[in-house]
């Protein structure tokens, strides 16, 4: 018999963290409750197989929690809950490293929903092949032309999702959704900013682009390394 998907539930508010407690048990899943920041890095530290992670946790708070677990080199998808409906707060959250988030009072089928999306994404894929780029998305490591990349989390991410979905054009759409988790109708300037880094770090040309090309009023396409 297959372990039991283990959720580590971070909520200091029992009247939140009880009932969602047993809604997760009731979908299969081995919950781990924890009630203050120092408690749930603890408990992150055993390998849970998702987080939800609540911003408003004592002792250290849930951003905080989450770049700690981030900055570990630990793969595990974080879902916030959060009070903060502001979009400044939420952007904050994503940009911490979270790959989801839900405000506070939320429906407990929506959450349960965001749930199992976010296991059905993890592992995200396989890692990505290409005869420039090497990806190791367990380490979180990338080599273009046999030397490593320093990158951060949102470049590799970009990386791996464009380098996956090689000679095809990836929309704007979906690479905002898959990497910054959320569904994205105003400005990419974000995204177009981390493409024009990721693009200096491969030594792309941005007047000739050879590797990350623009299909222009759509997204950006990875080419398959067979250029001259």
């Amino acid at each position: 018999m297959p372990d039991m998907t283990r959720v580590l539930l971070a909520e200091d508010d029992p009247a939140i963290s009880e009932p969602l407690a047993r809604a997760l048990r009731r979908e299969g899943y081995d919950v781990d409750v924890r009630g203050d920041g120092r408690a749930a890095l603890d408990g992150a530290a055993e390998g849970p197989d998702l987080v939800v992670l609540d911003l408003g946790l004592p002792h250290i708070d849930g951003l905080e929690v989450c770049r700690r677990i981030r900055a570990d080199g630990r793969t595990v998808p974080v879902l916030i809950l959060t009070a903060r409906a502001d979009e400044v707060d939420t952007v904050v959250g994503l940009d911490a490293g979270a790959d989801d988030y839900v405000t506070k009072p939320f429906r407990l089928a929506e959450l349960l929903a965001r749930v199992r999306a976010l296991l059905r994404r993890h592992p995200l894929d396989s890692a990505p092949t290409n005869e420039l780029v090497r990806i190791d998305p367990e380490g979180r490591r990338a080599w273009f032309n046999d030397e490593e990349l320093q990158l951060t989390a949102k470049e590799f991410d970009l990386l791996r999702v464009l380098v996956r979905e090689q000679g095809k054009v990836v929309s704007r759409e979906q690479l905002m959704r898959e990497i910054w988790e959320t569904a994205w109708f105003g400005s990419t300037k974000t995204l177009d900013m981390h493409i024009s880094v990721l693009r200096k770090k491969l030594g792309d040309d941005a007047a000739q682009p050879q590797y990350i090309s623009t299909v222009r009023g759509v997204g950006f396409r990875f080419e398959r390394g067979d250029r001259s």
